[in-house]
């Protein structure tokens, strides 16, 4: 069917509309505008056009120059950089009854997401040009959402021959990573580490002592043995991240760290900033709000690998946070269905899901005053970029339009039934939050858009 120019397309599920297609401009009058890099925080007018925007202003009234198409009301609402999530688990191909790539960049744009960075661990493997290329098409006909392949480091994430980096990165992919299993060949991480390096291609790496965290299920601790359940202990993660650190300081190449959970690891990361390493790492909502005791609330849907840790973990996590050593927050948005969910602690598979639970979660964090808002959009929005190799979008004239408006004060009940994620499995259902997406522009155009209701 073609449109009318000017028409508005949209999908409708839960009373929300998404994935809608505006006309060519698009004004945000009298939000917040905040763009901690640019240290820009004060009321301003967005006028969008042509995928950019072309004027900041205290107030832009549409004339013959700069009509907008759309007016969108932002007063008493926080306008950001695009938000960026720099580890998620797609599915997509193999996966699909978990998720398809239209399913989490819904879901993602739901979240405020205008960016995502999608790992490898599909079925078959990111691991060849022909599947970036897939993930890529099929992310081309999803939402609009910017989905940036992630392709593997070893061939099937079997740990013994190297992928084809150059062909990888030619086809589209920013990243490498074997998330979901370490590379345990030492030799073969610095071989990774010294040609991504030399391509500029970060690492980005699953820390994990497969040895010491064999046949576990969640931390090794209290809970694990009032539960009888095979613990994974810190040093798994410990012994693997001061591995990783030492042969980036060795090489000299940037080396990211996923989803940091211990106290033990964030003391190694601060360490090696102090001697100037070239390492980054990143922190999820649940290993920085939840400790190994919510497993006995929510069972299967609170294990994750690596898993929730000790109280002491989480306040490592959350000093990290504000002191700079922990450089972003992704959501390691893993799911699942909920038969495989079901099959108990110890036969469940790892993973939770986070791409719409992500910014309410760190909004969290602002609310009690563990980090600063300038922070928390920092961790979101500017340093994942830089992370990722990418120039992080600004609310300046002539910058891409991927922006996301935010209203920090509306109430925020997680329901999964109501995810547009198609998987279900998360620790944080019946939880009230505050803050959360309004309207995630990309490219200029709106592929989300929160009812009215929702959010007053």
């Amino acid at each position: 069917m073609i449109w009318p120019k000017g028409r508005i397309l949209f999908f409708l599920r839960g009373g929300r509309r998404n994935c809608i297609d505006i006309m060519d401009s698009l004004l945000i009058r009298g939000a917040r505008a905040f763009d901690p890099a640019r240290k820009l925080d004060a009321v301003r007018d967005v006028l969008i056009s042509g995928g950019r925007i072309v004027r900041v202003e205290g107030r832009i009234e549409p004339d013959g120059k700069g009509k907008a198409g759309e007016v969108v009301s932002g007063e008493g609402l926080l306008l950001v950089p695009g938000l960026i999530d720099i580890h998620v688990h797609l599915r997509e191909p193999g996966g699909e009854h978990k998720e398809t790539i239209e399913t989490g960049c819904r879901a993602a744009a739901a979240g405020g997401f205008a960016a995502v960075l999608c790992m490898p661990n599909t079925r078959p493997v990111n691991d060849d040009p022909s599947i970036t290329r897939f993930i890529l098409e099929r992310a081309a006909r999803a939402c609009g959402v910017r989905v940036l392949p992630v392709a593997a480091i070893t061939r099937g994430l079997q740990g013994e021959s190297l992928t084809d980096f150059e062909a990888l990165k030619e086809a589209g992919a920013v990243s490498i990573s074997d998330d979901g299993r370490p590379v345990s060949d030492g030799k073969l991480m610095k071989e990774a580490l010294e040609r991504a390096g030399r391509m500029g291609m970060p690492v980005i790496a699953h820390c994990e002592d497969s040895g010491l965290a064999a046949g576990g299920a969640i931390h090794e601790g209290e809970v694990s043995r009032a539960l009888g359940v095979p613990g994974i202990p810190a040093s798994a993660e410990d012994n693997a991240v001061a591995r990783d650190v030492a042969l980036a300081e060795r090489t000299g190449a940037p080396l990211h760290i996923a989803h940091v959970s211990t106290a033990g690891s964030v003391r190694i990361i601060r360490e090696a900033k102090e001697r100037g390493a070239p390492v980054s790492a990143e922190a999820t909502p649940h290993h920085f709000t939840l400790s190994d005791r919510a497993v006995r609330v929510s069972g299967a849907d609170a294990k994750m690998n690596p898993p929730l840790r000790g109280d002491e973990d989480v306040e490592a996590l959350r000093e990290a946070l504000r002191d700079g050593t922990i450089d972003a927050i992704a959501s390691d948005h893993a799911p699942h269905s909920p038969a495989e969910k079901a099959a108990g602690l110890i036969e469940a598979p790892f993973g939770v899901i986070g791409l719409e639970t992500t910014l309410p979660l760190t909004m969290k964090l602002v609310h009690d005053g563990v980090i600063s808002l300038s922070r928390a959009i920092t961790l979101l929005a500017v340093n994942p970029y830089r992370v990722a190799g990418l120039a992080p979008p600004s609310i300046r004239p002539g910058s891409p339009a991927d922006l996301t408006l935010i209203d920090m004060d509306s109430p925020v009940s997680i329901d999964p039934d109501r995810f547009l994620s198609k998987s279900r499995n998360t620790p944080f259902r019946g939880w009230t939050l505050k803050g959360r997406a309004v309207i995630t522009v990309v490219s200029g155009k709106i592929v989300f858009r929160r009812n009215k209701e929702e959010h007053h």
